[in-house]
């Protein structure tokens, strides 16, 4: 019961880096870790009500079996919500219930600082002793799975401490066009307005998201031109500096570039090895220098991977009584490294991607709706699918409402041509790909 214990505050960090704060908050911290059994597969998981079972079943059941194929490197793991006590299967003391906020482990003392990221930890340090008072904005840019965002909650978990009475707020790029378009199908713009516009610390993640969608940039540039001259802290992450986002305006990207433009890049084997210590540290297992070194020697551009690694020998050890050795970490770099891979490109991903862009649903792409601005994303929906996947004429047309090869192939055409004459309409369409693909 234990190990089940400890092992679902690793769950809980995976789900916590893939959802929203308020659905995490909502719906994986109330989850109550009861029991497994590794020769039915069976994972018991109290939850508080018939509700909550439910929207944990229609909503959540594919980000938990992969958190738990991710922790236990195995996809044969049968989900059981249970909503009361009495379901519990004989469990003598009840499970402690968790709280788990795995934003609180990202602060600067819990950073491991090498020459590949000191400039931007520099710079971030700066940001918290003295907001928009050094660096505003500060950008930060990197490949994924290099710190970005633990250096943004590092500043906030160290603005809280010191100003406590500043207003912080973080999101993610695309979180912010969804709560746009949220509020104005709501009739909920002012209150948008407020939210962003009144903060004293506005951080964002992956901002090359709101890239080519107009109405959102139309909204960053006013949310950033107001809190700017009110002197409050604005920090962007992106995979990329402002100059390489095609299709950001050129208002925003002079912006962007108004205040410090910091890189991170993969980490050297020193800090490797750092990152490998400092996380075995914090989740108490003792991993050999050996095996440290065979691990940084393997995983060389991606800190989430190391870390990653090492949850996973913490896992072993707690399930199955293993102690870290060669054979348990090429196990986990093994299960790591599979479940890296990119998902596969659905058409549903490149339909809710277009649908953001261009401000429609994606019920109107999939629709015989003729407006010119649906038919236009449609048109590009169906281009994308056509170059990013492996779905041949007719089972695009299937995917798209039942449209028949020709009109698939007219679509494709038209983008073809537009993209020929329109080198901003060609950028929109390589920055959509990639969004994607990055995704």
């Amino acid at each position: 019961m234990e190990s089940f214990t400890e092992t679902w505050k690793l769950i809980c960090d995976y789900c916590k880096t893939r959802i929203t704060d308020v659905a995490y908050k909502t719906w994986i911290s109330r989850i109550e870790p009861v029991a497994i059994d590794f020769d039915t597969g069976d994972a018991k998981l109290l939850v508080p009500n018939e509700f909550h079972r439910q929207t944990l079943t229609r909503c959540y059941t594919p980000l938990l079996n992969s958190a738990f194929e991710e922790i236990f490197g195995s996809s044969n793991i049968n989900l059981c919500f249970i909503t009361s006590a009495s379901e519990r299967s004989n469990e003598s003391q009840p499970a402690n219930k968790l709280a788990i906020d795995s934003a609180q482990e990202l602060t600067f003392d819990t950073y491991i600082v090498g020459s590949s990221n000191k400039f931007a930890h520099a710079a971030s340090l700066a940001v918290a002793a003295n907001p928009a008072g050094s660096y505003n904005p500060l950008f930060i840019y990197g490949n994924s799975g290099l710190g970005k965002t633990h250096l943004l909650y590092a500043i906030c978990n160290d603005i809280k401490k010191t100003h406590p009475d500043m207003r912080t707020l973080y999101i993610k790029g695309d979180d912010f066009t969804n709560e746009l378009i949220d509020s104005i199908r709501k009739g909920a713009t002012r209150e948008f307005h407020q939210k962003y516009r009144q903060t004293d610390i506005l951080l964002v993640d992956d901002i090359q998201f709101i890239a080519g969608k107009d109405s959102t940039q139309e909204e960053f540039f006013h949310t950033f031109n107001t809190l700017y001259e009110a002197k409050k802290q604005i920090v962007l992450t992106s995979d990329r500096p402002p100059k390489e986002i095609q299709t950001l305006e050129d208002r925003l990207r002079t912006r962007f570039e108004w205040g410090l433009i910091a890189d991170i890049q993969p980490p050297d084997f020193e800090t490797r090895i750092a990152i490998i210590k400092r996380k075995a540290e914090i989740l108490d297992i003792a991993i050999p220098n050996d095996i440290s070194e065979f691990i940084a020697e393997k995983l060389k551009t991606n800190i989430r991977q190391l870390e990653g690694v090492v949850k996973k020998l913490k896992a072993y050890y707690l399930l199955q009584g293993d102690k870290p050795s060669l054979s348990t970490a090429q196990a986990a770099i093994s299960d790591i490294l599979n479940n890296d891979q990119p998902p596969p490109l659905t058409i549903e991903k490149i339909i809710e991607e277009v649908a953001r862009t261009f401000g429609v649903s994606t019920e109107d792409i999939r629709s015989s709706k003729r407006a010119a601005n649906i038919s236009n994303a449609r048109q590009i929906a169906i281009y994308i699918s056509r170059e990013i996947t492996q779905l041949s004429m007719s089972a695009i047309g299937e995917e798209f409402g039942g449209r028949d090869h020709s009109t698939i192939v007219y679509a494709i055409q038209q983008v073809e041509k537009i993209q020929a004459k329109d080198q901003k309409m060609k950028a929109m369409i390589s920055d959509i790909i990639k969004n994607i693909r990055d995704r």
